[in-house]
């Protein structure tokens, strides 16, 4: 059974996470369900775009601290949306914390409702945000973003917004699915080679980033996940407690 639901309508594939019983927090199994649904979605001609999104109220909840990723798998599946030949739009309705915001980073476009949440929660268990900051760090405001990864704190959608997170952000009361009307009518107007090739420009300097640091990243991050301080951080985190360094 997949942890992503897929649908087709006019030109656009929905791609869903749908683990929702686990907050759609990335396992090694999701991220592997993702990766196989998204180079299906390229190779079809009749697809202009891809819409990332999610069952339940989390769009992800981070790492599955049960069952994690290699770090170089969630490595690939960043470059493989970032260098996907058809835009990746999120659409968020719910809670984005720690790497799920790495797939908010690797996507060309992001909307977001009102209701939905935010925080870089890996100084929390830690461990730092290394993988997700090859698509984000290129992309965000770099003090608003040195704010939140050092605190950790919880930011609303307009903030995402601001910073350069999510693309537009749903006033209250308003369905994500209005915020987006427009910019899906946008991409099915586009041609195939158009929007590849558009999309080759405005990722460029992103993949750049993936080049000359994905491997420190990658490093880095396994070096974190073992050490002591992670391991408390984490037990701490499954025990529902504060770990032993929060005065």
């Amino acid at each position: 059974m997949t942890t992503v639901r897929r649908a087709y309508e006019r030109g656009i594939t929905t791609l869903a996470l749908d683990a929702p019983e686990r907050r759609n927090a990335l396992s090694a199994r999701l991220v592997a369900d993702l990766a196989d649904a998204l180079r299906e979605a390229g190779k079809e001609g009749d697809v202009r775009a891809v819409v990332l999104t999610h069952t339940g109220n989390t769009f992800s909840a981070g790492a599955d601290l049960n069952d994690p990723p290699p770090p170089d798998a969630l490595v690939a599946l960043l470059r493989q949306i970032v260098e996907l030949p058809k835009p990746v739009v999120a659409r968020v309705t719910g809670h984005v914390r720690a790497g799920g915001l790495g797939l908010l980073g690797a996507c060309d476009l992001a909307a977001a409702s009102h209701e939905a949440t935010f925080a870089f929660t890996e100084v929390r268990i830690g461990v730092a945000p290394a993988v997700i900051s090859l698509p984000l760090l290129p992309r965000l405001d770099p003090r608003a973003v040195a704010r939140y990864y050092l605190t950790g704190e919880k930011f609303d959608a307009a903030e995402a917004a601001r910073i350069g997170l999510v693309t537009v952000a749903g006033a209250a009361g308003e369905a994500v699915d209005d915020v987006l009307a427009p910019v899906l009518d946008g991409l099915r107007r586009a041609s195939p080679q158009g929007l590849a090739e558009t999309k080759r420009l405005l990722t460029a300097k992103v993949l750049d980033t993936f080049d000359r640091d994905a491997a420190d990243l990658t490093a880095l991050s396994a070096r974190l996940f073992s050490s002591a301080q992670a391991r408390e951080g984490m037990t701490a985190f499954l025990e529902r407690r504060d770990p032993s360094w929060v005065w």
